[in-house]
């Protein structure tokens, strides 16, 4: 039990040592992050739809 409560020690003293960034700092990070996250989100869906449609067409073509 010993080393477990001297690697939380550890843990908590390398914390304190960390230089955190700024509310602004993480706020702009964060929007940036959302941003590209629904862009990638809008695109692939985009993709997923064009891919299902020509799926389809192929589908459609080749059953006749």
């Amino acid at each position: 039990m010993g080393k477990v409560k001297k690697y939380f020690q550890g843990v908590v003293k390398e914390g304190k040592r960390v230089r955190w960034p700024s509310r602004e700092t993480v706020l702009k990070s964060l929007g940036v992050v959302l941003f590209i996250t629904i862009v990638a989100a809008l695109w692939l869906s985009l993709d997923d739809v064009i891919a299902g449609q020509l799926l389809r067409i192929l589908r459609d073509t080749f059953v006749k």
